[in-house]
């Protein structure tokens, strides 16, 4: 179903979402516990197909900031 999907991971999402369009895609965005913000670029890190044909497609931003530090450069 997903032979190519080892070719996806680390791709950008919306990519991802580009190369399978017209698919059902469930997307899930991976976090650290906490106030935090994703930063960088949205990466797909692991595609799985589900039993309803949809795919699940799991990804993480490249890093992520402590909220309180994001707020601190924002009021500087």
């Amino acid at each position: 179903m997903l032979a190519e999907s080892n070719d996806l991971v680390l791709m950008p999402e919306v990519q991802v979402r580009r190369l399978l369009r017209g698919r059902r895609l469930h997307l899930r965005v991976l976090a650290p516990v906490g106030a935090w913000v994703g930063c960088g670029v949205l990466r797909v890190l692991h595609l799985r197909p589900r039993e309803d044909d949809a795919i699940d497609v799991i990804a993480g931003y490249e890093s992520y900031e402590s909220l309180e530090s994001a707020r601190g450069r924002a009021s500087a």
